[in-house]
């Protein structure tokens, strides 16, 4: 099961908005990249003029970036994916809203395990300030 639709990160020029303009923290495992989205305004139903209703966060949209240098194996990064959206579902209500984030495996992140990878994000999150409480 993957992130809800209205959170993922799909087109390419989000992607390179997102490597262009925005943040990054890296640990051993992962880079986060993020960037703060604008604010979506509504619009009244009026034809002569726009009457501003009220301004809505967009939700956070996260997409995962996996090279072949972390395996020539589809399968290995495909397993990698599949933990690192697992993580992130579950993390996602802590994460503040407005954000466009990109997730990078970095080489050497095959050995990892779900909790490591529940706790680099975890780290990174909290690095970017990305992550409710802080």
């Amino acid at each position: 099961m993957g992130l809800p639709q209205a959170h993922r990160l799909k087109h390419w020029r989000d992607f390179r908005a997102v490597y262009q303009k925005g943040i990054r923290c890296s640990r051993r495992h992962l880079t986060l990249r993020g960037v703060r989205q604008n604010t979506k305004v509504g619009r009244g139903a009026t034809k002569k003029r726009s009457i501003v209703l009220k301004e809505d966060k967009l939700p956070t949209r996260i997409g995962i970036s996996i090279s072949q240098k972390v395996s020539k194996k589809a399968v290995v990064r495909n397993r990698i994916k599949r933990q690192l959206r697992a993580a992130l579902r579950q993390l996602l209500p802590q994460i503040l809203p407005g954000w466009q984030l990109v997730v990078v495996v970095r080489p050497g992140a095959q050995e990892c395990e779900y909790a490591q990878f529940l706790r680099e994000l975890k780290q990174l999150l909290v690095e970017a300030e990305v992550f409710y409480g802080n």
